[in-house]
């Protein structure tokens, strides 16, 4: 096996069977979190990160060239779910907290016992449409990541964005065009939701591009604070 670091600090691709792999040093070695192939080399153990199970991941394989950094932020993700890649940004992470904001109780409780596992995951049990709920626990972030399945996507983002993100600040957002309207084509609906982002909430949006062939009518969209 080789392995070799990505433009993504932290992030690693490990040629296995003549595929390459994305992968992550694992900040907890011996367990997995979705079950995950562990890999050792040169003694360090690497969790494999499944395209087909984060968007973050399908973006990057997808040649989305202006994904930001993760290794020395902090950063605000609403959607955490049970923590996939969530957990990847945690083994990636240097110094800095993932401030995980999640719905459901049920789905809550598994993030939480990861929580447990990794120090700098932090669970906020909270409705992203209502940024205020979680002001207390928040402090200004320096990445803001959205993967949550509602008809207002661009909206949550944006006003998740005037309350946390710092100046400067980057942004990534999932977009499933299939939560918002089953009757348009996901392009134009791709398009609205940047021009919410640009026109409604004065972010400027570096790139986007369709994941496809990871998840089907999904688009990613990094965006800048200026």
């Amino acid at each position: 096996m080789k392995i070799k670091e990505t433009i993504i600090e932290g992030m690693y691709q490990i040629k296995i069977d003549q595929k390459n792999r994305l992968a992550t040093r694992n900040k907890v070695p011996g367990t997995n979190v979705y079950g995950e192939r562990l890999v050792k080399i040169n003694d360090e153990e690497y969790r494999l990160w499944d395209p087909f199970r984060s968007k973050y991941a399908a973006a990057f394989l997808s040649g989305m060239k202006f994904l930001p950094q993760l290794k020395k932020k902090n950063i605000l993700y609403l959607g955490v779910s049970t923590g996939t890649t969530p957990s990847h940004f945690s083994d990636i992470l240097d110094n800095g907290y993932i401030y995980g904001v999640e719905f459901s109780p049920k789905i809550m409780r598994k993030f939480y016992r990861l929580a447990e596992q990794r120090p700098n995951l932090i669970p906020i049990l909270a409705d992203v449409r209502r940024p205020e709920e979680y002001s207390s626990y928040v402090f200004d972030v320096d990445l803001l990541y959205q993967d949550v399945s509602q008809p207002e996507q661009a909206t949550i983002f944006g006003r998740n964005a005037q309350e946390y993100l710092k100046p400067g600040g980057d942004g990534v957002i999932a977009i499933k065009s299939q939560s918002i309207d089953v009757s348009l084509e996901p392009e134009e609906i791709f398009s609205k939701q940047m021009s919410i982002l640009e026109d409604k909430f004065d972010l400027k949006v570096i790139e986007h591009s369709s994941i496809d062939a990871f998840e089907k009518k999904h688009a990613v969209i990094v965006i800048r604070k200026e």
